[in-house]
């Protein structure tokens, strides 16, 4: 397996803004006419990490109506009942003639067909995809390039993490529609088989889907009423964990209340969760994730969550939307190359200043073969109270790489 390991070395910047922000028009790689960026996430419900992201490059290189570099749309929380709406937002950003590169953070369903239909309009266009909730195959076809949270690895290493913190247990939680995604499926067996090999007992518990008819508020009431029962039932000493960003607050509201433990979210960020769970005030401290960390961890302590509750440093689903759309900037101007692994992380690790990063290509379970478009990346774990638990310097055994 290629594995590359970088500490980044150069400081990024990411406050948040109001959009209002003019800059100069930027060239493309041969100088004649602009080059936009369009970044698509999620609204502040579905996946804020991403859209504070987006806005991020927006200060950075200005709105692209404004006669700057990025143009941001949002896809429908209910995406999978509006697909035709998710589809229309992303391929509307092709009618633009300056259009260079389209990032897609998270790629939900409906984002291979948009790329598709791009393509064979505007080939010349750099189309980017990140957390992919489709088909591996087909998100790879259709992208240039998938980054995902090396949800391999991490399979194990959340296991690991968890019984340094004193796990005796580990509930995964998830719905069926999580659980037909690729990805997402094979992390959760290859938790259940790291139990076993750790030492810990692992349990699947099943939740409302927040795209079913109960919506995003039935979903995190349903966790706010079960996890007292779930405490109960298999100890303090349990480490849970929802694939779901929405689930997440009520998961660590309950966690910190009945003192279990919370190794990480699925798409890791001190601010995934935590301030609304905690009741943290972050408007001062906007982009500025060290002092982001500092004001949560204090607030995760006081609360007595120390050595019981962590997350990344750094936001990945913040940082996949820079990253990616710095990524394709500099593919465009002829800076970085396609397919390359190390630049993808030198991408990543410009935005995360002290952060360090594990990256490999995805491995097709079928063929067994590299893919070279499709990257997967974790930064290590940090643990509030206590600090890096180590676990990027960790040799995951290459059975689980190998694990259907």
């Amino acid at each position: 397996m290629m594995v590359i390991s970088l500490v980044a070395c150069t400081q990024g910047e990411a406050p948040q803004t109001n959009g209002d922000v003019e800059a100069p028009a930027t060239d493309g790689a041969d100088g004649e006419g602009k080059m936009h960026i369009g970044i698509v996430t999620g609204t502040v419900s579905q996946g804020e990490d991403e859209l504070r992201g987006a806005e991020a490059m927006i200060e950075k290189y200005g709105d692209a109506d404004q006669g700057g570099m990025i143009k941001h749309v949002t896809y429908p929380d209910n995406f999978m009942q509006e697909a035709e709406t998710t589809i229309a937002q992303i391929v509307g950003l092709a009618d633009d003639p300056d259009m260079k590169v389209i990032v897609v953070n998270q790629a939900v369903p409906g984002t291979s067909a948009a790329f598709h239909e791009i393509r064979e309009r505007r080939p010349d266009i750099i189309l980017l995809a990140n957390s992919s909730q489709e088909d591996t195959a087909m998100i790879e076809e259709a992208a240039d390039l998938v980054v995902d949270p090396d949800n391999i690895n991490r399979g194990y290493l959340m296991v690991l993490a968890a019984k340094k913190m004193g796990a005796k247990t580990f509930v995964h939680i998830s719905f069926p529609r999580h659980m037909s995604i690729e990805l997402l499926s094979l992390r959760r067996n290859i938790i259940e088989e790291a139990c076993k090999d750790l030492g810990l007992t692992f349990v699947q518990e099943t939740a409302p889907d927040p795209m079913s008819d109960v919506g995003i508020p039935g979903a995190q009431q349903f966790i706010l009423e079960k996890m007292p029962a779930w405490v109960e039932k298999y100890g303090k000493d349990t480490a849970f964990f929802a694939t779901n960003d929405a689930q997440t607050e009520p998961l660590l509201k309950k966690v910190a209340e009945l003192g279990a433990i919370f190794v990480e979210p699925d798409l890791p960020s001190p601010i995934m969760g935590y301030p609304g769970a905690f009741g943290i005030e972050l408007k001062e401290e906007a982009g500025d994730w060290e002092a982001i960390l500092k004001k949560v961890e204090e607030t995760v302590v006081e609360k007595g969550g120390a050595h019981r509750m962590g997350t990344w440093a750094y936001s990945y689903g913040y940082t996949a939307t820079q990253a990616l759309a710095e990524y394709g900037k500099n593919v465009v101007e002829g800076t970085m190359e396609k397919d390359n692994l190390e630049d993808v992380l030198k991408a990543f690790s410009e935005f995360t200043p002290g952060a360090e990063w594990n990256g490999s290509l995805y491995l097709d379970q079928v063929s067994g073969n590299e893919i070279k478009n499709h990257v997967m990346v974790y930064q290590d774990t940090y643990v509030f109270g206590e600090g890096y638990l180590g676990n990027t310097s960790v040799e995951v055994p290459e059975k689980y790489r190998n694990l259907k």
